[in-house]
């Protein structure tokens, strides 16, 4: 399953089109290496996702192309979820 599919399907992202914009901006990696929007995830892979401050590391536990809103977080592990200090103006 593409990456992009794959990020809507878990409700990680709320639009493809957002996944495939994160994906353009290198916000994902599959395996420690860029994502495409097009990037085939299966089973077994590690992603990384940077989501505003949040930088999350999961582990796809199964590939469905739908999934209930109770089944969609069952489709991955989050194996870290860092949150980043925003800076401030003037912070140094």
């Amino acid at each position: 399953m593409r990456i992009d599919k794959f990020l809507k399907v878990t409700r990680l992202v709320k639009r493809r089109e957002t996944a495939k914009e994160l994906c353009d901006d290198n916000d994902v990696a599959i395996n420690g290496r860029l994502a495409k929007p097009m990037s085939e995830i299966k089973e077994g892979d590690v992603f990384s996702l940077a989501l505003g401050r949040h930088k999350i590391k999961a582990k796809v536990i199964s590939v469905r192309p739908f999934a209930k809103k109770e089944e969609a977080s069952k489709m991955y592990e989050i194996i870290t979820d860092e949150v980043g200090v925003r800076r401030q103006y003037g912070d140094d």
